[in-house]
């Protein structure tokens, strides 16, 4: 303890001290000290409830029903919500938490997938003098580095790419990014550097070569955002909190204080979402922890309470990994209207976001189609015009809602809060309202401590900085090669489907949902797959790529490509009806050797049937084509399907009258 009280007091003197006393790979090695020492001091006391298998859902629900009292219940599944039962859960509080859907599926499964301090907030620090701005960077810094260190198998350094095309830029945002290096001090991830002009187009070769005078590489952290928000909620089931998703909250409990005379709030009344059944949870103290929906809750709480949150719908779209490099992203630090637009490597693709629009509070927020065109417009100002940015390139697209609030003790009520805050009603929720994923740890710590002061709960001193989480302990990175020679399985065999290939998410999803369904013993399997395929469909931005062929009104073909379609088209329609159907389709595949599940073939014919009268007209298909060629359209599984058929068709040639039997 005394060494590490020494490290302590060491670093606060900053990155540029301790690099004057310590050499390089001392300050590497004192930085995997100081980590290490955390570690086994957030996990010395701490007692794990369950070392094997997790309780079921059936049996935390029953653990919910039949506990006379929970010290703290926690309200909201997200990054903040189980952030905040770790941290009630780790401080030895009996610890509750209930969530509506699944965990993370709302906004912290929705965001630019950066563990990061923020650039632009450390800019608008320094040139504001604004010290509270700066600290939120240096909080956020630190929660960088603590993250990164406690999920090593969910999250890693990533370098991302500044280009400069002014020359008076190059030193004043090398100047700006140097500072962010010096704030992180000794957890600063690696040290930036300038990149030539050359050296920038050979590790970003798509970018635009015009004016471009060199660029700046800094690193921050990537993470898998819903991923992570499932390990912080499984690691406070390990240390003994009682969590059940598909519960949500009707009402809040209230009891009169015998003390005071007023209505305090004790605890929910629930309700299982999937069973329908009611019970009451009760608790000592009940946190806020909803994101979006905050106000909801609190008005439950007290109905003439006024709205605190501000949301805002924050796109991002996926389009091919060829349009970034596969270990490097790119930050535009001012798009055409002021916002930052990042360009980033993920699950060999890439991801482009984030817009900042107003919107409605909704459980299913859907990407519009004005977000979607403005990130692609401001990719194709950074990329090199020999790159054809096309709306049909994105393969999907998602919206998350920001949770901006207003602080309800400020004076003004409707400035906007920068950071997060903590709020006690009169009642006695605890609310937590903003922030960002970076910083859901400390923003956790902070709602537990004034929880446990306006609540009188006896507690002990917060444990989760160096706190492994689920499936971090013992990860290598190289643990993939167990599962090539011990399974016997490629290098390149993905074991999960992403939302980056929407159609092979729609395809594989009967499959999934059978088997899912046989093992979890679901007893509504359709309605299953039908929320399932409306979740792709709408907010995973599927639907809206076909209906970019709904809004292609005039055909753009020449008269040779005509005649190639309509000859193809023709292949099917065998009678000249002017339209094919699902049986022309299937007869074609099965001559082939194809089979495809009549269900799915009906979706794909779906896609392209503009007037939805059951079939596939001549001049719907030159249309699709149409847009195939514009761009607007990409990856339509009809184009695929009928031009795979026709090659296939072709390279078999004619069948003989000596082959068919003359004809009889």
């Amino acid at each position: 303890m005394a060494f590490r009280k020494a490290l302590k007091r060491t670093a606060i003197i900053g990155g540029g001290a301790v690099a004057t006393v310590f050499g390089v790979s001392q300050l590497i090695e004192y930085r995997k000290t100081q980590a290490r020492l955390a570690n086994v001091e957030a996990e010395a006391e701490l007692k794990v409830v369950y070392t094997d298998e997790l309780p079921s859902r059936q049996a935390q629900l029953s653990s919910l029903k039949n506990t006379e009292e929970f010290d703290v219940l926690v309200v909201g599944g997200g990054a903040t919500g189980a952030g905040c039962a770790l941290d009630a859960v780790t401080r030895n509080l009996k610890t509750a938490l209930v969530e509506r859907s699944d965990f993370s599926s709302g906004t912290s499964s929705r965001s630019t997938k950066l563990i990061h301090g923020g650039v632009r907030y450390l800019q608008k620090a320094i040139m504001q003098l604004d010290y509270e701005q700066y600290m939120m960077v240096k909080e956020a810094l630190h929660e960088r580095a603590n993250l990164l260190e406690i999920a090593p198998h969910l999250s890693a350094p990533l370098p991302i790419m500044l280009p400069v095309y002014k020359w008076w830029q190059l030193p004043y945002y090398w100047a700006g990014i140097k500072m962010y290096d010096l704030v992180a001090g000794i957890q600063c991830l690696k040290s930036s550097y300038i990149l030539s002009k050359t050296k920038a187009l050979e590790l970003f070769p798509m970018l635009k070569k015009d004016k471009l005078v060199g660029a700046i590489v800094y690193y921050d952290g990537q993470h898998n955002d819903a991923r992570m928000n499932l390990a912080i909620a499984l690691t406070a089931a390990r240390y003994g909190a009682t969590i059940a998703n598909y519960t949500e909250v009707v009402h809040l409990l209230k009891t009169n204080d015998p003390h005071t005379g007023k209505e305090k709030v004790c605890g929910a009344h629930c309700r299982d979402v999937i069973t329908g059944q009611e019970f009451d949870i009760r608790a000592k103290c009940v946190i806020n922890a909803t994101g979006p929906f905050t106000d909801s809750l609190r008005k439950m709480d007290n109905q003439e309470t006024k709205n605190i949150c501000q949301p805002s719908a924050g796109v991002h779209i996926v389009i091919p990994g060829y349009y970034s490099p596969d270990n490097m992203g790119l930050l535009d630090p001012a798009t055409s209207d002021g916002r930052v637009i990042f360009f980033l490597p993920w699950e060999k693709m890439t991801i482009a976001g984030t817009t900042d629009t107003p919107t409605n509070v909704t459980a299913h927020p859907i990407p519009g189609e004005d977000d979607i065109n403005f990130i692609l417009r401001e990719v194709r100002n950074y990329l090199s015009p020999d790159v054809e940015v096309r709306r049909g390139d994105v393969l999907a697209a998602w919206s998350g809602i920001r949770p901006l609030v207003t602080d309800p003790n400020s004076k003004d009520t409707q400035s906007i809060c920068r950071n997060h805050i903590v709020s006690i009603s009169d009642s006695g929720l605890v609310t937590i309202a903003g922030g960002k994923w970076t910083t859901y740890r400390s923003m956790a710590e902070e709602t537990l401590d004034a929880a446990i002061k306006a609540h009188s709960l006896s507690a002990e001193p917060c444990k989760t900085v160096g706190l492994m989480l689920e499936g971090g302990k013992g990860w290598t990175p190289t643990l993939y090669i167990r599962l090539v020679q011990d399974y016997g399985l490629e290098n390149e065999v993905r074991l999960s489907v992403t939302f980056g290939e929407l159609h092979r998410s729609d395809e594989a999803l009967p499959r999934i949902v059978q088997i899912m369904g046989k093992e979890l013993d679901w007893s509504q399997e359709r309605r299953t797959l039908e929320a399932a395929k409306k979740f792709l469909y709408h907010e995973m931005g599927y639907r809206s790529r076909s209906e970019q062929l709904t809004k292609t009104s005039e055909i753009n073909l020449d008269y040779q490509e005509v005649v190639r379609y309509k000859k193809r088209f023709h292949k099917f329609d065998k009678e000249s009806k002017g339209f094919i159907t699902t049986v022309d389709v299937q007869q074609v595949l099965e001559s082939i050797n194809v089979h495809i599940d009549e269900n799915a073939l009906h979706e794909i014919l779906n896609e392209v049937d503009l007037n939805k009268n059951g079939q596939v007209e001549i001049d719907e298909f030159l249309q699709l084509m149409s847009a195939v060629k514009k761009g607007q359209v990409s990856d339509s599984r009809l184009a695929i399907l009928m031009k795979t058929a026709e090659e296939t068709l072709d390279m078999r040639g004619p069948v003989t009258v000596d082959r068919s039997g003359g004809g009889v």
